[in-house]
């Protein structure tokens, strides 16, 4: 039996948020499917996997990356179709940036239209429901089933855990990718877009990266164009993390932390008074070790 040859991969979650929307730029294939930006490894040319794909996503999307962080390397060995002939590895970054126009052949959607499960804003979804009625009946009888699931789906809601529960659903039979790995017809999911390979996998690792960001790193300004309100940043957290902040411990929290400082301007946003615009104080990463958002804030 021959070797099978190993082809690396990069792939990027090109993260934004737009009108309160968490939004991931995807590229389209021919037959309509989603999938990340991304291209093999070049090895004779690419001096650092970085490199590689903000060229990748340039070339792609016309897109220069700011923000870029590497998150796993995923590598199981059945991940793509033709699995028996290639050992494919992708390793997987996330980037955070302000959304631009999408060319032809790329477009930004909702993350929880991938994810639907994610978005807690206004309390839990009606699929979270949905779901919990299916894993009840997984875990019936089994301790470690039972454990697992009150983990990941079960109050108190840890948003930190989404790769955890897409894993789950994945391996539960209950999002499309499941069925098409296994060349199996998928029934009828209300679990959300699939995407291409494993990129919802890789999506929802991203996701639960920046909600564990949020906590100790001002990462969210990486989003936000200044100046801005506070409601402004607020709504943008609350995107991210996918559950509602308390405004006035939000509000304090943000202005005792030092994470920003006022511009001495207003906007008008609405019948009452103008809010008061701020900016982004990056010399609070040198005041203190860890300054994020510490999240929840009930």
């Amino acid at each position: 039996m021959s070797a099978r040859r190993l082809a690396v991969s990069l792939d990027a979650v090109v993260l934004a948020v737009t009108d309160h929307t968490p939004r991931v730029l995807v590229t389209i294939d021919e037959d309509g499917a989603l999938a990340l930006p991304a291209g093999p490894l070049d090895v004779q040319h690419d001096e650092t996997l970085e490199r590689g794909l903000r060229r990748y996503v340039r070339e792609q999307t016309e897109l220069e990356l700011g923000y870029v962080e590497q998150l796993y390397t995923f590598g199981d060995r059945d991940r793509a179709p033709d699995s028996t002939a290639v050992r494919r590895l992708s390793v997987g970054y996330l980037a955070l940036v302000q959304e631009t126009s999408a060319l032809a052949g790329t477009r930004w959607v909702d993350v929880h239209g991938l994810l639907p499960w994610e978005d807690h804003r206004g309390g839990p979804p009606a699929v979270v429901t949905q779901l919990l009625e299916e894993l009840e009946r997984w875990a019936d009888g089994d301790d470690q089933r039972a454990q697992r699931l009150t983990m990941t789906f079960q109050p108190p809601w840890d948003g930190i855990r989404a790769l955890e529960r897409y894993e789950l659903l994945y391996g539960v039979g209950l999002v499309t990718e499941r069925f098409r790995d296994d060349h199996r017809d998928p029934p009828e999911l209300a679990t959300g877009t699939p995407m291409l390979s494993d990129h919802r996998r890789i999506l929802a690792t991203a996701l639960g990266r920046i909600r564990g960001k949020l906590t100790y790193r001002p990462v969210v300004f990486e989003l936000m164009a200044e100046p801005f309100t506070l409601l402004e940043l607020q709504r943008t957290v609350e995107a991210l993390s996918g559950v509602d902040v308390h405004k006035q411990n939000f509000r304090r929290l943000v202005l005792g932390s030092g994470l920003v400082e006022g511009t001495g301007q207003t906007r008008q946003t609405g019948a009452g008074r103008p809010a008061q615009l701020f900016r982004y104080r990056p010399e609070v990463q040198l005041e203190r070790p860890r300054p994020g958002f510490g999240l929840p804030y009930r």
